[in-house]
């Protein structure tokens, strides 16, 4: 199919530019904080569907996020999110095959992002973490990424009927080390490290 041919570099360079940068006005700040390892986990917030490409996008780098599995049923939208590396995971339920596939592209050298509420919050900021990215990191041994993404849940407003674009600005915070075991306690702190790295960015 034509769009199984649609690489990440052309979504990124030719559709999702102009939307970030000319119509949300999209900045980056933190960059020197990314890590030089070729692959790590990127954990942010979540508050829109567009979360993904602009990560990707600003980071300058082919982030796979975990998508939820409904979203592959969709049949175009299914082929452009495969483009750009998605992969499924089940909602509510301890996905070990999204597990798997997370930790193989770790393995592979790529890089990899996980929202860490496993959904999108109406006011962008993290309230319930799920511990999944934290697991993932005492497993494969890879550095935690905290991001935030600002406007996310917001990102049009109207005024005098009019839709008014919110200005979306990402944030990078300083890598967190992997959890020191896969006991839950070591993963549960590290989650609570990133819950509150995150939202400090936010404010």
């Amino acid at each position: 199919m034509f769009f199984n041919k649609i690489t990440y570099h052309f979504i990124s360079k030719i559709i999702v530019f102009p939307i970030f940068k000319f119509l949300f006005r999209g900045e980056l700040d933190g960059y020197s904080n990314i890590p030089n390892e070729k692959s790590f986990i990127i954990v942010a917030n979540h508050g829109s569907l567009l979360d993904p490409p602009f990560l990707g996008h600003a980071l300058g780098r082919k982030v796979s996020f975990m998508a939820k599995q409904e979203l592959f049923n969709i049949p175009i939208l299914s082929q452009i999110i495969k483009a750009c590396g998605a992969y499924p995971v089940k909602r509510g339920l301890i996905d070990k095959n999204a597990i798997i596939h997370a930790s193989n592209k770790l393995f592979n050298n790529e890089i990899i992002g996980i929202f860490i509420d496993g959904t999108r919050q109406k006011d962008g900021f993290v309230n319930k973490p799920k511990n999944g990215a934290a697991m993932i990191a005492s497993k494969t041994k890879k550095l935690l990424l905290p991001v935030a993404i600002i406007n996310s849940h917001r990102l049009v407003k109207f005024k005098y009927f009019l839709p008014c674009f919110n200005k979306v600005i990402i944030k990078i915070g300083k890598p967190i080390n992997y959890p020191l075991s896969t006991r839950k306690i070591d993963i549960t702190e590290t989650t609570i490290k990133l819950q509150n790295e995150i939202n400090f960015l936010l404010n």
